[in-house]
């Protein structure tokens, strides 16, 4: 659950930001953007790690 926990927050620190704060409340910038490449890698891969984290926590209810 530790290595699961370390790994996601570090996939999470190292994406790139795609639109600032301020685009989300209507200031100007993209708010849409498309991953390409390592970004979308690395998204996918914290996806993966966020669904093993949440059973990792599951499994650790279900047995103590």
């Amino acid at each position: 659950m530790m290595i699961s926990a370390i790994v996601l927050i570090l996939l999470v620190l190292l994406q790139q930001r795609g639109a600032s704060l301020g685009a989300g409340f209507g200031g100007s910038g993209e708010l849409y953007t498309t991953r390409r490449g390592l970004d979308k890698s690395m998204f996918n891969v914290s996806v993966v790690m966020a669904v093993i984290f949440v059973f990792s926590i599951l499994a650790e209810l279900l047995i103590v």
